[in-house]
């Protein structure tokens, strides 16, 4: 069977729907429990929840076949796998914030509050600006209003939680989406059966713009 990580939360529940449609259901993730672990033996499917962070180390490390994770996760962490289809869901951008009066002094290191170290950091090479990054995992938004730094890069949907702490965008970095990644190892061994997931998927993105 293949093993298939998906991410915990409304991701995976629309994600999992997605499966279902291509022809791989499991009827009994959809049952009230705190089961881990869903089997179709006759699809031939295992699906398990998991962290959504955690999903690319579950696929590269061959515990996963196949999973979903957000782009953000495979920029900022790399994990040697394959990335397969843009799932065209969990739609959202990296970008960058800062109170709306912020006013950046060129002639100093920019502090950045993030948990994403690593797109920061590129992001910011390529400007040619010099910084100074400061990792949080949580209330990132709560940085600047403290004064622990100038600005903060984040993922944001709807802009809300900025504008109710007097944040704003000032500049977006990349556009992020759910993509269907797989393990190399599992790709050469179950070619077949994972590219007709993948067919299974793509007939559902091929209408989103």
């Amino acid at each position: 069977m293949l093993n298939i990580a998906l991410p915990k939360g409304r991701l995976g529940e629309k994600v999992y729907a997605m499966f279902a449609r291509a022809g791989f259901p499991c009827p009994s993730i959809l049952e009230e429990n705190r089961k881990l672990v869903f089997e179709n033996r006759e699809k031939g499917v295992r699906y398990f929840w998991v962290k959504p962070s955690d999903v690319a180390v579950y696929v590269e490390r061959g515990a996963a076949d196949v999973g979903v994770a957000g782009k953000d996760i495979l920029l900022e962490h790399a994990p040697d796998v394959y990335e397969l289809l843009d799932l065209k869901t969990g739609r959202c951008r990296m970008a960058v914030a800062a109170p709306r009066d912020f006013r950046e002094d060129m002639r100093r290191k920019l502090r950045v509050a993030t948990k994403f170290d690593r797109i920061a950091g590129e992001y910011y090479a390529s400007l040619g600006r010099d910084i100074d990054i400061i990792h949080l995992n949580g209330s990132i938004e709560l940085a600047p209003l403290l004064g622990l730094s100038d600005v903060i890069v984040d993922i944001v949907e709807t802009g809300t939680t900025l504008r109710e702490n007097g944040l704003a965008v000032v500049a977006e970095i990349l556009p992020i989406s759910a993509r269907l990644i797989t393990n190399k190892a599992s790709f050469e061994f179950c070619r077949e059966e994972i590219e007709a997931i993948r067919r299974g998927l793509e007939t559902q993105t091929e209408d989103k713009a």
